[in-house]
């Protein structure tokens, strides 16, 4: 195939984008390409992007496929468009012996669009924030063992509703598991987020102990639910809320409602695709939307003792 054919043009909010190899699959079970993986993005923009914006970006690339080797990326390619947005944070700790890292920053559709044609399926952000360098959010990361499914991270996900306050919004990790969410606004450092959920995981192994297991050994979590606390760790990241995985269909971390979670009686019940996802946000909308916060902080402390922060 000639490179006229296989390369394109196009205007993307006012950049010129070139995109290449459009028809490869990416998904071969599916027979998902990258054309449609970009259409996706492009489509998914206008809700994914204010949750990306503002947050260092790490992202899974797949060139040949998910059935083939990817690798993670925390570095902006230097090959990148002169109007990307980058934030050069440090890398305290780095086993490149980098001091710091220029992070992309998934700031606009004509970013997420790039991305995609690199084959860059996933997206993974922090709990914090560029601009105030803490926490806005803290997550509840729930990871089943077998043979337990996410039909008993959904019984999870309901007790975890019952000991954090709201808002709180709830998604499928678009692979095994769900990831509860709620709002930071107090100024509490990541480490002391992370403490505070160690606190909820482990008052509900307690409590729950045939259910939930707090501990991260995995000889322990034989049909039991991983609430994993240690994902509020300022160096851990969590796919972003509308990023695609690379499983053998092109399944996408979704929002979904409480009453989705209540009636989750199959496997099945709590797994969305690309399309399927693109059909629940002209539904729904942003179901993520009460957890996009101002970063200069206001509103509800997510504190795991069901508080506010107040006296």
């Amino acid at each position: 195939m000639s490179d006229a054919v296989r390369q394109t043009t196009v205007e993307v909010d006012g950049r010129q984008l070139r995109l290449s190899n459009l028809d490869k699959v990416l998904y071969p079970a599916t027979g998902f390409t990258k054309a449609q993986v970009i259409d996706y993005y492009h489509r998914i923009s206008a809700v994914a992007v204010p949750h990306l914006a503002d947050r260092p970006l790490t992202v899974v690339r797949f060139p040949n496929g998910v059935t083939e080797s990817s690798f993670f990326t925390k570095n902006a390619p230097s090959h990148r468009p002169d109007w990307t947005t980058i934030a050069r944070l440090p890398s305290p700790g780095s086993t490149k012996d980098r001091s710091t890292i220029d992070y992309l920053v998934a700031a606009d559709r004509p970013t997420l669009v790039w991305l995609a044609n690199l084959a860059a399926l996933e997206l993974h952000t922090p709990m914090w924030r560029i601009s105030t360098g803490l926490p806005d959010l803290v997550v509840a990361d729930l990871d089943p063992g077998a043979p337990a499914t996410v039909v008993d991270c959904a019984r999870v996900a309901l007790l975890l509703r019952e000991v954090l306050p709201e808002p709180l919004c709830v998604k499928t990790s678009g692979s095994k598991g769900l990831q509860v969410y709620g709002r930071v606004t107090d100024g509490r450092s990541a480490m002391q987020v992370r403490a505070d959920m160690r606190v909820v995981a482990t008052r509900l192994e307690r409590e729950h102990p045939d259910l939930v297991v707090a501990n991260m050994r995995k000889d322990l979590r034989g049909g039991r639910v991983l609430l994993d606390w240690s994902q509020n760790n300022p160096a851990k990241t969590t796919a972003s809320v509308y990023s695609l995985r690379g499983r053998d269909r092109p399944t996408v971390s979704t929002p979904v409602t409480w009453a989705e979670v209540r009636g989750c009686r199959r496997p099945e019940d709590l797994t969305f695709t690309a399309d399927e996802v693109l059909r629940r946000v002209t539904e729904h909308g942003d179901l993520f939307a009460p957890l996009r916060t101002d970063p200069s902080g206001g509103g509800r402390s997510a504190r795991p003792d069901g508080s506010d922060g107040s006296a």
